[in-house]
């Protein structure tokens, strides 16, 4: 299944709309002004996944957030390990330097992936004009190939990712990572739809 330019426009906008408010929702937390940039945005079956994301350490940080309702799916913030303990340092106006994550880091990932995934999918959801329901956010760290290995467990049904590369930026340095979406083919059909240009009015 393939999304046309008209559709992969809006879908674009609408990304940028939730990681706006995503990243306005951290800047209030952090109290330092942080931006959040999708330059990337492209759809995938979910096995060709593995070959669209580049990492620069063998282990990745990961927070899942299941998403339920008109849309049913799993939303992920990936960032390889170096990337995550970085961005935590950029927030709390440490230098931007790697380093072993912590407990407390690792919650604060975890608020960050749950900040940023509801607005994301939550913008979704607006578009859609439905509600969406969110299990409770939870942080992996492990092997890139182990992480891949559980998204592709459930069965045999169709399944695509919406991959977002994202930027986290501040005053002080930037952090790359991913944004990734997975959904059944009904849902995505759903969003498709959704997607699709209002019909003019007939004048």
């Amino acid at each position: 299944m393939h999304l046309s330019p008209e559709q992969m426009d809006t879908l674009t906008e609408m990304v940028n709309i939730g990681f706006g408010r995503a990243a306005a929702s951290l800047s209030a937390l952090v109290h330092q002004r942080i931006v959040l940039r999708a330059p990337e945005i492209a759809l995938y079956p979910l096995e060709d996944l593995p070959h669209q994301l580049n990492f620069l350490s063998p282990e990745v940080t990961s927070v899942h957030q299941i998403f339920s309702g008109a849309l049913n799916g799993d939303a992920i913030l990936l960032l390889d390990y170096d990337s995550a303990s970085i961005l935590v340092n950029l927030l709390t106006g440490e230098p931007p330097i790697p380093r072993p994550l912590t407990s407390s880091d690792r919650e604060a990932l975890t608020e960050i992936g749950n900040i940023l995934l509801n607005a994301f999918v939550g913008t979704l959801g607006n578009l859609l004009k439905v509600k969406i329901f969110f299990a409770v956010p939870r942080l992996n760290i492990e092997a890139v190939h182990e992480m891949l290995q559980t998204l592709n467990i459930g069965g045999n049904e169709i399944r695509y990712t919406l991959v977002v590369k994202t930027y986290f930026e501040t005053s002080d340095g930037s952090v790359s990572g991913y944004v990734v979406m997975i959904m059944g083919l009904e849902s995505l059909e759903r969003l498709s739809a959704a997607l699709n240009p209002a019909p003019e009015s007939a004048g």
